[in-house]
């Protein structure tokens, strides 16, 4: 059984150099914010889940797995050992900060638990009214337009990074776990309205939605690539390996740049899959909604539409 980490301040922080077994290791942090807050939405979710089924009201079991293997993912990078590494490797920081920023959120939202709510609070809950009520709000459309989104989801890359403010987050418990907070929420915020799966005040086309999606993809790119030429620190709290652990800061900053940059394919890709496939279904009910129509007005639409074209085609005959 490998050391485990001791305690040092408001965090704790390993003393033996990481192989995989002490970064899977269960160790949450000593005040666990957000193991407690996991487990909260877990059980608020399953509530859901449970009073839609005692109204005989079907929710896809798939939802339900996607939106729980979001919250064990901000576990597993937060209450073991990758969450005590990530305070001494930049590496392991960096691929922290991707799943909390650009995979959890993902499953989160495919859950969708915006649609659960609403679904299962009853009509007159003032729960359901204040949230249909921000739904439509003005604050809503603000931050689902893509001209808040986009910039807050590079701004979370390249400022944090960029200056100073990675050395302040770093610097205490406060401090550390709102930087870890910002990063699933500008990951919800910016993939709520390309998923399109919860009802949002800004309805897109599917093409709009990749396109915006494909918009960030170079600047995230060129992030994890920047990180990766510097030959400077681009902080000072990561400067400061343990020298029994032989690794190089320089080093493990490029391996944190080029993790960052694997970041960029992935969950786009899965992303893109995910609104086609939207795309294809929807495209399909669209359909089987015409049928449903013409069989019932005996094809209504179709016969007005032969009209139009004889008429043009008299009109044609006379000139």
């Amino acid at each position: 059984m490998p050391e485990m980490p001791s305690m040092t301040g408001p965090m704790w922080m390993p003393t033996r150099p990481p192989t995989w077994l002490r970064l899977l290791i269960w160790h949450p942090q000593p005040i666990p914010v957000f193991l407690v807050l996991c487990i909260v939405a877990a059980v608020l979710y399953l509530l859901g889940v449970t009073t839609l089924r005692r109204r005989s009201v079907e929710w896809p079991v798939s939802r339900t797995i996607s939106f729980i293997v979001g919250l064990l993912l901000i576990v597993a990078v937060t209450s073991t050992g990758v969450g005590g590494y990530a305070m001494v490797l930049f590496s392991v920081h960096m691929s922290q900060h991707m799943v909390l920023n650009m995979v959890a959120p993902l499953f989160l939202l495919m859950g969708s638990p915006i649609t659960l709510a609403l679904r299962a609070l009853p009509s007159t809950d003032p729960s359901r009214r204040a949230l249909l009520t921000l739904l439509h709000s003005r604050f809503a459309r603000v931050i689902s337009h893509p001209g808040f989104t986009i910039p807050l989801f590079l701004v979370s890359l390249y400022g944090v990074y960029f200056t100073p403010a990675l050395d302040w987050a770093m610097s205490g418990w406060l401090t550390h776990n709102l930087m870890i907070a910002h990063f699933v929420l500008v990951g919800l915020l910016f993939f709520w309205p390309i998923m399109g799966v919860d009802p949002s005040p800004r309805r897109r086309s599917h093409p709009v939605r990749i396109g915006e999606l494909l918009l960030t993809l170079p600047f995230h790119a060129f992030f994890g690539i920047s990180i990766m030429m510097s030959t400077q620190m681009l902080n000072t709290y990561f400067m400061h390996v343990p020298p029994g652990w032989s690794v190089n800061p320089i080093d493990d900053q490029y391996a944190g740049g080029g993790i960052a940059w694997a970041f960029s394919e992935v969950p786009t890709l899965i992303v893109i899959g995910a609104v086609f496939l939207q795309w294809v279904r929807s495209d399909d009910r669209s359909a089987r909604r015409r049928d449903r129509q013409a069989d019932r007005d005996d094809d209504a639409e179709l016969t007005r539409y032969n009209e139009r074209l004889a008429a043009l085609a008299r009109f044609e005959s006379t000139r």
